[in-house]
C-alpha cells in the first residue's frame, strides 16, 4: 500500500511540476538517469554558500499539515544555503503570529482565510471567495505588521461537509443544498468552535437555511471516526484530510460558496526578507509548485496513517519532486 501511494505521489508531482514549469523548457541542465530527469533538473534548488550568513528560524502551528509544511520550507531553505533553525508545533495562529512579532521565529506558514478571519478581524461573511483576492488582502494585512506574505500554494485546506457514500446514495446528496429538507433528521459533528463560525454550523444555518437534529462538538482527531462508525450522519472535515479518501467519504459541493479560500502563504519578517535576498522567495516558489490538493493530502497521510515523522515526509517530498538530490 505504501509503495502504491509513493508511486501515486511521484506521478502527481511530475504532472504538477510539468504544468507549472511549462515556461522553463529551455533549461538544459544534466540529469541523473531517472524517468523525470528534465523535471528534476529544471526545478533543483541551487545552494548559494553566501546565504549561510543569514539565519532563519522556521515556525509552524500544532497540527500535522503545519508541521509538514514547516519542515518542507525549512529543508528547502537549508538546501538553498541558509542557516535554518526550527521551532515547530507552536500552537494556534495567534501564538505563531506573536512569536513572529517577538522575534522568536522569523517565518511560518499560514492560511489566507485564517489570517483574515482570526488575525485581521475580517468578518466571515466579508471574506473574499476568490483565492487571489484573499491572498492580496492577507498580504496587505501582514505588510502593516512589517511582514511579507509570499505567494500562495496551489492547494487550499478548507472546511468540507462530509457524508459516507452510503448516506450520499441513500439521500441523493451531491451538494450541500441537497441537505435541505433532510438535515432535520441528521446529526452533525464538528469541532467545538464550529457552532460560532460562518464557515461551519453557523453558515450552514444562515447561508443554506439548514437545521440539524443535533450538533455534537468533537475533537478534530475524531471527526472522521464518528462518521465511519455511524455516530455522525454529517461531519465537518478538512479538504486535505487523508482519511477522506481512505474512508471513501463524499465531500458535498459548496454550491453557495460558503467556504472561503485557505491557501497557504509562507509569512516572513521583513528584516529577514531584506537580509536573505532573492534566493529565499525563489526556493519557496519552487516548493509551492507541486503542493496541489492531492499531494498535500498524500503528505498528511504519510504522517497520520503511515506514522512517519513530518521531517522524513518533508525530505521525501523534496526528493521526489526533484527539488533536492
Amino acid at each position: 500500500m505504501r509503495r502504491h501511494r509513493w508511486l501515486m505521489l511521484l506521478a502527481l508531482l511530475v504532472a504538477a511540476l510539468a504544468v507549472a514549469g511549462c515556461g522553463d523548457d529551455d533549461d538544459s541542465s544534466g540529469g541523473n538517469g531517472s524517468a523525470d530527469t528534465s523535471a528534476q533538473s529544471s526545478s533543483q534548488i541551487q545552494k548559494n554558500d553566501k546565504n549561510s550568513s543569514t539565519t532563519i528560524t522556521m515556525g509552524s502551528k500544532n497540527f500535522t499539515e503545519q508541521k509538514v509544511l514547516g519542515e518542507v520550507y525549512a529543508q528547502a531553505l537549508s538546501a538553498a544555503g541558509y542557516t535554518v533553525k526550527k521551532d515547530l508545533n507552536l500552537g494556534d495562529e495567534k501564538t505563531q503570529l506573536k512569536a513572529m512579532e517577538n522575534g522568536d521565529i522569523d517565518a511560518g506558514p499560514e492560511y489566507t482565510g485564517t489570517a483574515l478571519l482570526s488575525l485581521f478581524g475580517v468578518p466571515a461573511d466579508k471574506l473574499p471567495r476568490d483565492p487571489a483576492k484573499a491572498y492580496d488582502e492577507a498580504k496587505a494585512g501582514y505588510a502593516k505588521k512589517n511582514m511579507t506574505a509570499l505567494p500562495r500554494t496551489p492547494f487550499t485546506n478548507s472546511n468540507e461537509v462530509a457524508v459516507t457514500k452510503e448516506t450520499a446514495d441513500k439521500l441523493g446528496l451531491k451538494k450541500i443544498s441537497d441537505l435541505k429538507g433532510k438535515s432535520q433528521d441528521l446529526t452533525l459533528y464538528g469541532t467545538p468552535e464550529c457552532r460560532q463560525r460562518l464557515d461551519c454550523l453557523l453558515g450552514l444555518e444562515k447561508i443554506y437555511g439548514l437545521k440539524f437534529k443535533k450538533f455534537v462538538p468533537v475533537d478534530p482527531a475524531l471527526r472522521h471516526e464518528v462518521l465511519s462508525k455511524g455516530q455522525a450522519d454529517v461531519s465537518i472535515v478538512f479538504t486535505t484530510d487523508p482519511q477522506n479518501k481512505r474512508e471513501g467519504f463524499v465531500l458535498l459541493e459548496d454550491d453557495k460558496q460558503m467556504f472561503p479560500p485557505y491557501n497557504v502563504t509562507l509569512v516572513v519578517n521583513n528584516d529577514v526578507i531584506d537580509k536573505a535576498g532573492p534566493d529565499l522567495a525563489k526556493a519557496v516558489e519552487m516548493v509551492n509548485k507541486g503542493l496541489t490538493d492531492e499531494v498535500m493530502q498524500e503528505l498528511n497521510a504519510r504522517v497520520d496513517l503511515d506514522k512517519k515523522t513530518p521531517q522524513d515526509v518533508a525530505s521525501e517530498y523534496l526528493q521526489e519532486s526533484g527539488l533536492t538530490g
